[in-house]
């Protein structure tokens, strides 16, 4: 039974990224899908709950950051498997992937520094105080804020088209490219 289920999965499959690399991978996008509409909506919550909406969104976002720095040190310690692909695409999705990852680690970096340049140190979940490398700093506050609402959006993007190419990869060329983050 099995081995008839492998026989219809594409060639390549065998060769999946790490079990941690695939693990922090779905953690990451868990986190990313709560963490950006939370942020979407804080423009548009009462006043009474907007601060409530603020330190959920910047301690998921806290999180993104850890784990994506785990992620890093995985994909750096040979987690991720090599795939042989023609050499533009290699650079494609590399180039995507590095800008992934930065994004994923500017989003977060931004956003903490900016709201503690406003003045709003981060209390992780309601629990553990962060300490606040800059403390708050009205004149560089909005250049943070900047930065993290333009990434916010140059993640989107970047997310939709790692998705269209994972599709691309699963439905037109039918290869084992989806299966090695599964």
């Amino acid at each position: 039974m099995a081995s008839a289920l492998l026989s219809e999965l594409p060639k390549g499959v065998e060769q999946r990224h790490s079990p941690a690399l695939r693990i922090a991978h779905w953690i990451v996008v868990a986190l990313v899908f709560v963490t950006w509409p939370l942020g979407l909506m804080i423009g548009f919550v009462k006043d009474q709950v907007k601060l409530d909406f603020y330190v959920v969104h910047e301690s998921i976002g806290f999180l993104v950051l850890w784990f994506m720095l785990l992620r890093l040190g995985i994909r750096m310690s040979g987690g991720a498997v090599q795939v042989d692909a023609p050499r533009g695409e290699k650079l494609a999705a590399s180039t995507v992937h590095g800008l992934l990852y930065a994004f994923l680690i500017i989003m977060p970096v931004s956003g903490f520094l900016a709201t503690n340049a406003h003045g709003f140190p981060l209390q992780w979940f309601w629990l553990v105080p962060i300490w606040s490398p800059i403390g708050k700093s009205p004149e560089i506050a909005p250049i943070l804020s900047a930065i993290h609402f333009w990434s916010a959006w140059t993640l989107l993007a970047l997310v939709a088209l790692h998705i269209a190419a994972a599709l691309f990869h699963h439905i037109i060329r039918r290869d084992a490219t989806l299966y090695r983050i599964l």
